[in-house]
């Protein structure tokens, strides 16, 4: 079994370094290209929020690098500042795919509701977790620690789950009305929008992955304290 988690954390390690490097490298590349039509991040999400028929939601500017989100309790699509101002392809990208959150929100998209409703929970969990690990390093590792643990990353794991089909739907959506609003062109830029997007999605699968195997891990050492009894 330690040979497992061994191995298990360090490929969790890697895939979640190389997730992290392939964002930051597909954003950077692509932010120094710019769009031929011109417009920057907010003027993209404006512009699909309206053809959408959302008028209800404001656009603001965060000073989070790649903090980028869409708050469905307050109506607000936060752009980070380069987002926000910079007529880039990685910009519009990133700003469309927050507008695909809205309009999952406008339609009703059953994922989007399905995670919002585990939050409270997920939240619970997250201040859970930290008080499990410090007792378990302190008071050692039982059986109790071991199934607050298991509940805790339960938890996270289903919000992690439940969460890739919402990003990987807001990023479909976003691909498909970039191109058919003429916001990014054929060829090169609609590449590069696929690139950005995609080395995103790959940070939500190894957030899920590093929860399923702390879940995992956590479950081997109640079946361990099992056989001890």
């Amino acid at each position: 079994m330690i040979a497992f988690l061994i191995i298990g954390f360090l490929v969790i390690i890697a895939f979640s370094l190389y997730a992290q490097w392939r964002v930051k490298s597909a954003y950077h590349q692509f932010s120094q290209v710019p769009v031929e039509s011109g417009i920057s991040g907010a003027e993209t999400a404006q512009r699909i929020l309206d053809a959408a028929g959302i008028h209800d939601v404001q656009i603001e500017e965060t000073e989070s690098f790649l903090g980028d989100h869409y708050d469905p309790v307050n109506k607000r699509l936060c752009l980070s500042s380069e987002v926000y101002h910079t007529p880039s392809v990685s910009a519009v990208g990133i700003a469309a795919h927050e507008c695909g959150h809205a309009i999952q929100h406008k339609v009703g998209y059953a994922p989007l509701h399905a995670r919002a409703a585990v939050i409270p929970m997920a939240l619970v969990a997250g201040n859970i977790l930290p008080i499990v690990i410090f007792g378990g390093f302190f008071f050692g590792f039982g059986m109790l620690t071991a199934k607050l643990g298991f509940w805790c990353y339960a938890v996270l794991t289903v919000f992690q789950l439940i969460t890739l089909p919402v990003e990987f739907d807001a990023s479909r959506r976003a691909k498909i009305v970039l191109g058919e609003m003429g916001i990014v062109r054929p060829g090169g830029e609609a590449l590069g929008v696929n690139k950005v997007l995609d080395s995103a999605a790959l940070t939500y699968l190894a957030a899920f992955l590093a929860t399923l195997f702390h879940l995992v891990r956590f479950w081997l050492m109640m079946q361990s304290d099992q056989g001890r009894d």
